[in-house]
């Protein structure tokens, strides 16, 4: 008896979106949150229901899954690559995933979906299972919610076309930044093509008074997986805002025992908490370069060319030009109270409402700003 082979069924329907909807997990490049800890719920059938935050400052859910967990890629920091079988491999038809999402839609649970796929077969033939899958549901069941398909690296133009045509948003994850770290992470893509040229074309078809201006756009940085800097991330960040005109950035940090033994991340002297607070690092950096008015040039680095971990990088910059402090509180414009530590848009929003309409404002307090972030803003405060 201890000899026979172990007999492995075909997944049904239910198990396959037990395992694609979990596996899903590793692909962040969607309007996802950007908090720490583990937002996502489950729903029907164990399905991951994943956070979005809307444009009016609500959230809101959507439905996320891969359409494969098979996987042509050897991307050495992922858990679903090429010779890594230690995962049940299986894959959807577009009929299926529409079947399994059309009742949370119908129920109003969720407001829309996300699709992503590892590389089963070549890049072309994954994204024509996503994109026929967007079809059925744009098509035949007249779906308007919200869309987000994830751009397979190496996918031609055609299908980048048509995934724009279809996709209320679309994601390629730049990874890391630049050639040479890229390198350490893959053998299988080619960073300028596989990468950068689609993001070009992506950038150039979703412009202002392009094709598909209304497409946002977003990428992902898998953080210390390879041997890159924060310094050298925030100029990729600046050039994907200011050039190609990205709507979001997303970072996923490298967890040791995931990836191959080879990885710079599996090797590196920074702890996993390390690596999780230089993720918070850079998502609040890019929080400057978005909602701030900061340019990615103004953000400082330390003597590594990482972003310190013992202050947020707002504080940091403060830190460095004392001659911009103390900011007025009742005459400073709102692009520099924005530059104050502790002050975000909702706080700055309040005192320029409180200058209106009551006179001099003598503390944050007398606004109803009170907390930790209300004693750090008043330090760098006069009234």
């Amino acid at each position: 008896m201890q000899n026979m082979p172990l007999i492995q069924t075909a997944p049904d329907l239910r198990e396959k979106l037990q395992i694609l909807s979990s596996d899903a997990q590793y692909d962040l490049s969607c309007a996802c949150s950007c908090g720490s800890g583990d937002s996502r719920r489950r729903g029907l059938d164990d399905r991951w229901l994943y956070p979005v935050t809307l444009q009016n400052g609500g959230r809101s859910l959507l439905f996320k899954t891969l359409v494969s967990n098979a996987c042509a890629n050897d991307c050495k920091y992922c858990p679903l690559r090429a010779g890594h079988d230690v995962v049940r491999r299986c894959t959807l038809s577009p009929d299926e995933i529409v079947r399994a999402f059309m009742p949370y839609w119908n129920s109003r649970q969720v407001i829309g979906i996300f699709l992503t796929s590892g590389v089963c077969g070549n890049p072309d033939a994954a994204m024509s299972r996503m994109l026929a899958t967007a079809e059925l549901l744009r098509y035949r069941e007249h779906f308007r919610g919200i869309l987000h398909l994830k751009i397979i690296p190496g996918a031609s133009d055609a299908a980048i076309d048509r995934a724009l045509s279809l996709a209320s948003g679309v994601s390629l994850n730049l990874e890391t930044a630049g050639a040479e770290h890229f390198a350490k992470l893959t053998s299988r893509k080619d960073y300028l093509h596989s990468i950068i040229a689609p993001l070009k074309r992506i950038a150039a078809l979703t412009a202002p008074g392009a094709p598909h201006a209304q497409v946002k756009t977003s990428t992902q940085f898998v953080v210390g997986a390879s041997d890159e800097t924060d310094r050298e991330v925030v100029r990729y960040m600046g050039g994907l805002y200011g050039r190609m005109g990205m709507h979001g950035i997303f970072f996923s940090a490298y967890q040791r025992g995931l990836g191959d033994p080879s990885l710079p991340g599996e090797n590196s002297a920074a702890t996993n908490a390390e690596l999780l607070a230089r993720e918070h690092r850079l998502y609040q950096t890019d929080f400057l370069l978005r909602k701030y008015g900061f340019d990615a040039g103004e953000i400082g680095f330390d003597d590594s060319g990482n972003l310190p971990l013992d202050v947020d990088p707002k504080e940091f910059w403060a830190r460095r030009h004392p001659e911009r402090f103390p900011v007025d509180a009742n005459r400073a414009e709102k692009a520099e109270l924005l530059r104050v530590p502790g002050l975000g848009p909702v706080a700055v929003k309040r005192i320029l409402a409180g200058r209106r309409n009551g006179g001099r404002i003598r503390s944050l307090e007398s606004l109803g700003l009170r907390g930790a972030l209300a004693r750090k803003a008043t330090a760098w405060l006069s009234f």
